[in-house]
């Protein structure tokens, strides 16, 4: 269905196309076909570049709870009917997920890991993979109406409070290993209560994510950069000295379209021109200091100060990328096609080679050079979020 105001001109054809035909023939049919395992009722965590299985030692929920949500919204996003076996595959998987990971070892909240017998391997509890599976509750809810999605949802809410939450913000994991905290579990559990509130019109989900703008607001963004550092002490104070402290600029990205779906769905926030001049710096920073000046490709890190650490390139800050850019274009009525088409094309020529057939290069070094030697299904989801933007538009 289009999502598309009416004045706002469409994306060049081509453009669509290409990414419409890698998606829907390509992509989504090989991670749910080769990527699904029909015996165990769950995903592959990797496949190889031939598109066989990579075994692995664990199964981790928050891969599990990614591609769970991909292909839900892919349904509603009418790429599938809603008979199609990618969305069976889709539910049957999320049911397993909450048999045997939900509880599993008898305490609170859902294990980190299976082994491959289907019994925890991690019995940590971790706040970015609890963000996960309520992000893939939301959006099963949307697309099943299930009362008993949201009823999960709802519940899993409400032990993320009790196992994780701290005076201010969150802890990691339980048990906790360390005192750092993160803004990245952070992140991800505000896009999940944005979720959930759309699905659901729960103000427990809105109160919970204008918390999480707000504690952003006063902790993760440098005031000097407005950049979003990654890693604090136990106060809430960047880790290491100023002009030191990690920076990744597709985080940066992330967090603007976050801030953007927090204003769309709080559209009455006395915070709104403070939220905009926010997102407007992050993605200011990313774009000037984040990206290659060559090539126009995300670095994976740099400093506050834009000193770039990580010339290396993962697929999902570029994809961060298209898809802000997608927004910015209907926002703002900003161009933006040729930076569009060019990041498209060094995505399909470079991290989604034709020989792949729907799979991908997950990291690149500098000199675009693969650094993998495997796909991993975890990418889906940043893929799925900017493809969508420029696919259903």
């Amino acid at each position: 269905m289009s999502r598309r105001a009416e004045n706002d001109a469409p994306l060049p054809y081509a453009l669509v196309a290409r990414w419409h035909e890698w998606l829907v023939t390509q992509a989504l049919p090989l991670w749910s076909e080769r990527g699904f395992d029909p015996r165990r009722r769950l995903y592959h965590e990797r496949l190889t570049w031939s598109g066989t299985a990579a075994p692995l030692p664990q199964l981790r929920l928050m891969v599990q709870a990614r591609q769970v949500a991909v292909y839900c919204r892919a349904g509603l996003d009418g790429l599938y009917d809603h008979s199609a076996p990618a969305l069976d595959h889709a539910l049957l998987c999320l049911d397993t997920v909450e048999r045997l990971y939900r509880h599993a070892d008898g305490g609170t909240g859902w294990v980190f890991s299976l082994a491959p017998d289907g019994t925890p391997a991690s019995g940590v509890r971790d706040l970015y993979a609890h963000a996960f599976i309520l992000f893939a509750y939301a959006w099963a809810y949307r697309l099943t109406g299930a009362p008993r999605y949201r009823r999960i949802a709802r519940e899993t809410a409400e032990e993320i409070w009790q196992l994780f939450a701290l005076d201010e913000g969150f802890r990691d994991c339980v048990p906790s290993t360390n005192a750092v905290r993160r803004q990245n579990p952070h992140m991800h559990l505000l896009e999940a209560c944005l979720a959930l509130f759309e699905a659901t019109d729960e103000g427990f989900y809105l109160d919970q994510a204008e918390r999480l703008v707000t504690l952003a607001s006063c902790r993760f963004m440098d005031p000097r950069s407005g950049a979003v550092l990654e890693e604090f002490d136990a106060a809430w104070v960047p880790l290491e000295p100023a002009g030191r402290n990690r920076v990744e600029p597709g985080h940066l990205f992330e967090w603007a379209w976050l801030l953007g779906e927090y204003r769309r769905l709080a559209p009455d926030t006395q915070a709104e021109d403070h939220l905009h001049a926010m997102a407007e710096r992050l993605f200011a920073f990313g774009s000037t200091e984040g990206c290659a000046p060559d090539t126009g490709l995300v670095y994976d890190a740099m400093t506050e100060d834009g000193v770039v650490s990580a010339h290396s390139t993962r697929i999902w800050p570029q994809t961060e990328l298209l898809r802000l850019l997608c927004r910015r274009r209907k926002e703002a009525g900003e161009g933006g096609e040729a930076l569009l088409s060019s990041i498209s094309e060094l995505f399909f020529a470079r991290y989604a080679p034709a020989q792949l057939a729907g799979g991908w290069i997950d990291r690149l070094d500098e000199g675009l050079v693969p650094m993998v030697d495997h796909m991993p299904a975890s990418s889906l989801y940043h893929i799925y979020g900017a493809a969508r933007e420029i696919v259903c538009a």
